[in-house]
């Protein structure tokens, strides 16, 4: 599952990634509002964590071009809440938050996507099965680190397509 983290703090920024890959996350990191609306248009992403106080752009600005969303700010008051769903986010967790929380809310907003595609891609006689981050043969089946799926998911999802270097990196 792909997921871009917009967060203009560096620190809370690194904790979030490193929490996110342990839980076999991939995420891309930006810290503006800009950054970000450049990543969405240049890629493809299962979900978006996104702060609403940024530089250059608001999240809320952000949040109106996009798929699933959850903001994740300081802001907490109710009418802070309104606005950001009321905006199109798909949830709202305001800061300080347990990590535990923050991935049963990905895990949530993410969950109908999961359910539309197939969990297994099927190419000749290899499958790849998106739930379990493993690659089947008919000579057995192995399971591939986060870089590895992307790469080969893309590729699979993509057959007849060229793809640039710049976004197969």
């Amino acid at each position: 599952m792909r997921l871009l983290l917009a967060e203009d703090e560096r620190a809370l920024s690194k904790a979030l990634t490193a929490i996110l890959e342990r839980n076999n996350y991939s995420v891309d990191a930006v810290y503006d509002g800009q950054s970000a609306l450049d990543y969405l248009e240049a890629d493809n992403y299962d979900g978006v964590v996104l702060d609403i106080m940024m530089p250059k752009v608001d999240g809320l600005t952000v949040l109106r071009n996009l798929i699933p969303i959850l903001l994740l700010t300081a802001k907490s008051e109710v009418d802070d809440k309104v606005e950001g769903l009321d905006a199109g986010a798909n949830d709202y967790l305001a800061k300080p938050f347990h990590s535990k929380e923050l991935l049963a809310r990905i895990r949530a907003i993410t969950r109908a996507q999961t359910a539309q595609a197939n969990s297994k891609l099927k190419m000749g006689n290899v499958t790849l099965d998106r739930a379990a981050f493993e690659l089947s043969t008919s000579k057995g089946s192995f399971r591939l680190a986060n870089k590895e799926f992307q790469m080969l998911e893309l590729l699979m999802c993509n057959p007849h397509q060229l793809i640039s270097s710049e976004r197969f990196l």
